[in-house]
């Protein structure tokens, strides 16, 4: 930018003279210092302008106007965001005022790839550039001389969304705004989980719960796709269909007449809404059916309670296997025990019968004994002399046990002399009579 002159406006302030006093209720405190001379210079806006008239070499009327115009145009182009920037469809300008309940509001404002996602701002700004471009004035002054009837749409379309009630019953009936559930032609090609997101991100936007849990993809976890379908099966819907209603007549009608279209319009909405949960209710079958996490989970599910089913069966057959083989072990040591058993009786009662024999023997041996020694007679041994012998045997063996007879027929095995078996019997009497087992002089004939 060149260099702009500055402009010095050459001003002298006379001073007051003499005479001069102050009138009223002035009152002077100190005596006025004289004028002084001083350079004025031009800033700030005025600055600007002054440079800018001096650059382009403009008088002050045609710099006034040039930048009017430019003002102008930037008005026109303000806010010309791509993201609300929309071809207008010629046949919207054939649409009629009067049927603005059947119209595309969103379309009319520039608005389709938003919808119900416009924000109250993108609203108001769309709306301003259809007002700078519509308005019926500046038609006029371009010459176009046609009817305002598309002017009045937008109008009408701008009062609907930005008021939050009419807009809610407005997003509540528009159909452009659902998506399709997708084709078994679009699933056998595309992506299920991606198709499906689409519908259900749809649907969510009528939810009173916010935020809609997200219909996952194939790694979902089975508590994220459960919260999911759990979330839409008791699905709280905000969504109205007051917009359909049939117009209620003005005050002059009947009462009668607007009581009954108001009950028209109150079951009207009760059966759309009936009918909406049961839409939405079919789309969630048709995605739960087609979706093969849900299969998967339902695989794993029987495959641990098959799992767990056959862990039971086989702890309940190896339960019932030991059972069998500790009665068998119980049956096999009970039956060996038992045959243990016999044995120590059969053979405590050879051990019994030989001792029986054995005492038999030693009994043999100790009458023997007194035989053999001619029951200590000299010469034949009379019948009496033989029974008191006998008899006295018969005494010492009843004091003595088994082994004390065993001892004592052990000592006299063999004797043949009268006097040595005499002898022994002789001790042992003795002895038997120390123990106290004898009285003294019982068993004489054998001492």
């Amino acid at each position: 930018m060149a260099a702009a002159t500055t402009l010095i406006a050459d001003r002298f302030v006379p001073s007051l003279s003499a005479d001069w006093a102050a009138e009223g209720d002035i009152k002077r405190i100190k005596t006025l210092s004289a004028g002084a001379h001083r350079s004025l210079e031009p800033v700030g806006p005025q600055y600007l302008a002054h440079a800018r008239r001096m650059r382009h070499n403009r008088t002050f009327s045609e710099d006034d106007r040039i930048e009017a115009e430019a003002r102008a145009k930037k008005v026109d182009t303000e806010d010309d965001d791509g993201d609300i920037s929309e071809p207008e469809d010629p046949s919207m300008f054939k649409l009629e005022a009067k049927d603005w309940k059947s119209q595309d509001h969103y379309a009319i404002m520039g608005l389709s790839r938003f919808r119900w996602k416009a924000t109250e701002d993108q609203i108001k700004k769309a709306h301003r550039k259809k007002v700078l471009k519509h308005h019926p004035d500046k038609k006029a002054a371009q010459g176009i001389t046609d009817d305002d009837n598309f002017f009045k749409c937008i109008q009408k379309a701008t009062e609907v969304l930005l008021d939050p009630i009419r807009r809610r019953q407005f997003d509540s009936v528009d159909e452009e705004a659902d998506v399709e559930p997708p084709t078994k032609k679009q699933l056998a090609s595309g992506d299920f989980y991606k198709l499906w997101s689409r519908v259900f991100k749809a649907e969510g936007r009528f939810s009173r719960a916010q935020p809609v849990p997200s219909f996952g993809n194939e790694s979902s976890s089975k508590e994220q796709v459960e919260d999911f379908y759990n979330f839409f099966y008791s699905f709280d819907s905000w969504r109205s269909f007051e917009y359909l209603d049939e117009d209620v007549p003005d005050d002059n009608e009947s009462r009668d007449q607007r009581r009954h279209v108001e009950r028209k319009n109150m079951n009207a909405r009760k059966k759309k809404k009936v009918e909406d949960n049961a839409r939405l209710r079919r789309l969630l079958d048709d995605a739960s059916a087609g979706d093969e996490r849900i299969k998967r989970f339902r695989q794993e599910a029987n495959a641990a309670k098959n799992k767990k089913r056959l862990d039971k069966e086989a702890a309940e057959k190896a339960a019932k296997e030991e059972a069998i083989r500790q009665k068998e072990e119980a049956e096999k040591s009970a039956k060996a025990a038992e045959e243990n058993a016999k044995a120590d009786r059969e053979s405590a009662k050879k051990a019994k019968e030989a001792a029986k024999n054995a005492v038999k023997k030693n009994k043999r041996v100790l009458k023997g004994s007194v035989k053999d020694a001619n029951y200590f007679a000299a010469g034949d041994a009379s019948a009496s002399a033989i029974d008191s012998v006998l008899n006295d045997v018969d005494l010492v063996q009843a004091k003595l046990d088994p082994e004390g007879i065993a001892a004592l027929a052990a000592r006299l095995n063999g004797l043949t002399v009268a006097t040595e078996i005499k002898g022994v019997w002789s001790s042992e009497v003795g002895r038997l009579v120390e123990a106290g087992k004898l009285k003294a002089g019982e068993a004489a004939s054998l001492v």
